[in-house]
């Protein structure tokens, strides 16, 4: 225990040391890839005028389809993809050998395809809990609080350094056509301000989260030489202050992008625009500030039975005190589920104004996208 309360102790140190000499408005990883750079720089020069549109699995799977080649639902509604799409690590543990190979490469191979058309691509992480049952949610009386034993001088430290392993070797096998490393925004551990998953907070404490986070960036960056990834931060929205967003951050020199997920406000429990919006200018505000780039990295309202959402909730909300905002992503459409869905399919009700928001001036797709990875003119 002693060991771990040391080891712990460091790495706060360091962090607060590392994070006051972290540079603005470039990437935390001073080895970052040429075209990752270059992602980074052109999202924050698109976002003083516009938000990139995006969608989770939208070219994996749909409303009623799976494994389509070149087929989404955003594309059949409005003749192209979303500017960035959406994929998990939520396959790459938990699984078997033979499972785990076959889901590092369809993801792969979505990363790929996505980039070779000119797209953006986010990486969420369901990571199932490596310790216990209850996958990656929490489940009183099943689910173990793992972080505090993954970090450094933990128990479990060694196995998790085992499952990076395995997520750095996916990392460095994403090539493009071009024959360059394909740049992605990382984004684990996400909504950690809520109880639901494994590593939220009512099952760490602060400095144990902290400390996940540095290690996982660090291990990565350092040890498995991962430098085409962007580091996104990405709370739920359970805070109306700058103070308390910044709760568990982990320090500048640690993190690519700040986001904020929000169903809540947005018509799942209550339409607040205002206070959605106020919540997107905290996050907007400090990337600024920090020269970080900021993002609404979930949102969506299931089914859209509101049939002037895009335009009357989303837009307003993000538009209201000018947030400067990479991209907005809406969650996934289902499968099977005739109501898991939050992107509009042919015939869906909210088609007319969905399209209104995609000839937005303000709103890009992936057609709109001009070589965010190249020193061009964007």
């Amino acid at each position: 225990m002693t060991f771990f309360r040391i080891t712990l102790a460091t790495y706060l140190i360091f962090s607060i040391a590392a994070s006051s000499f972290a540079q603005k408005n470039k990437p935390i990883d001073p080895d970052a890839t040429r075209e990752t750079k270059m992602l980074f720089k052109s999202l924050k020069k698109l976002s003083k005028k516009y938000t990139l549109f995006g969608h989770q699995h939208a070219t994996e799977y749909g409303h009623g389809w799976t494994g389509e080649e070149g087929r989404s639902d955003v594309k059949s509604v409005s003749g192209s993809h979303p500017a960035v799409i959406g994929v998990d690590l939520m396959g790459f543990t938990g699984r078997t050998p033979e499972q785990i190979a076959d889901a590092k490469e369809k993801t792969r191979k979505t990363v790929i395809d996505t980039y070779d058309r000119g797209g953006v691509t986010t990486v969420a992480w369901h990571f199932s809990n490596p310790l216990s049952g209850g996958g990656f949610n929490w489940r009183d009386s099943v689910s173990v609080p793992a972080v505090r034993l993954m970090i450094p001088g933990g128990e479990a430290h060694e196995k998790y350094k085992e499952i990076l392993r395995g997520i750095g070797e996916w990392a460095n096998s994403l090539v493009g056509a071009d024959g360059k490393m394909v740049p992605v925004i990382f984004r684990p551990y996400h909504e950690f301000d809520g109880g639901w998953f494994w590593w939220g907070k009512p099952h760490c404490t602060r400095e144990e989260f902290i400390a996940l986070w540095q290690f996982t960036v660090s291990y990565l960056r350092d040890e498995l030489d991962v430098h085409n990834f962007l580091y996104c931060f990405s709370p739920d929205n359970r805070y109306l202050t700058e103070e308390v967003y910044l709760e568990r951050y982990p320090g500048d020199a640690w993190v690519d992008m700040v986001g904020m997920d929000n169903y809540g406000d947005m018509g799942r429990n209550r339409y607040a625009v205002d206070t959605a919006a106020l919540k997107l200018k905290i996050v907007s505000d400090y990337a600024k500030k920090a020269g970080k780039l900021a993002a609404f990295t979930e949102t969506g309202l299931e089914s859209i039975p509101n049939e002037t959402w895009w335009t009357e909730t989303l837009l307003p909300a993000m538009k209201m005190h000018k947030a400067r905002l990479s991209y907005v992503l809406v969650w996934r459409n289902d499968i099977r589920s005739p109501t898991h869905y939050y992107a509009p399919y042919p015939g869906q009700v909210s088609v007319p104004n969905f399209l209104e928001f995609y000839n937005d001036d303000y709103t890009l797709f992936e057609n709109d996208l001009k070589n965010v990875y190249k020193k061009k003119k964007l």
